[in-house]
């Protein structure tokens, strides 16, 4: 397991589903990466360090870049379940642009992560727009149904 990994623990008081054919509980060693508080687990930021930069080769233009990451994945918080996905980004480029490598695996750390839709969409914007501070970004995470529920959340951002 390498340094950046971080093993999810949580302890319930109960279990929040207690007829689930297995339980959301980790290997039970304590960890400062997730704390249990009122049903719902709660994980630490995640950071943008790993996400790379190149320079815009053509700044003095406006002109949109879409990205799509169709298998996304992370975890219900609530279950620790699977959620599935796809984030889109749209960005205009200032000075920099994202490297696709270092996104992707920017986007394979929520696979292991408790967070909720609304949590994650915006959480990948905040940290593309700390790494690249493009003049506009928005960031699309559409998600799978579950329990016969589909959503579908936007994050925008525009340079003031």
């Amino acid at each position: 397991m390498s340094a950046r990994a971080a093993t999810i623990v949580v302890l319930f008081e109960k279990p929040p589903y207690p007829n689930a054919p297995f339980s959301p509980l980790s290997n039970g060693r304590k960890s400062k990466t997730a704390v249990f508080h009122g049903g719902m687990l709660e994980f630490s930021r995640m950071s943008s360090t790993i996400l790379e930069t190149f320079p815009n080769p053509r700044p003095e233009r406006d002109y949109e870049i879409t990205i799509n990451c169709p298998e996304f994945t992370s975890l219900c918080p609530k279950t620790g379940l699977p959620d599935f996905g796809e984030i889109r980004i749209a960005y205009v480029a200032d000075a920099r642009c994202v490297e696709l490598k270092s996104l992707k695996y920017y986007m394979i750390e929520f696979r292991n992560r408790g967070i909720f839709y609304e949590d994650v969409t915006n959480q990948i914007l905040d940290d593309l727009v700390a790494a690249l501070q493009p003049r506009q970004m928005t960031v699309v995470g559409d998600f799978s149904v579950r329990g016969g529920l589909k959503t579908v959340v936007t994050a925008t951002y525009r340079r003031p």
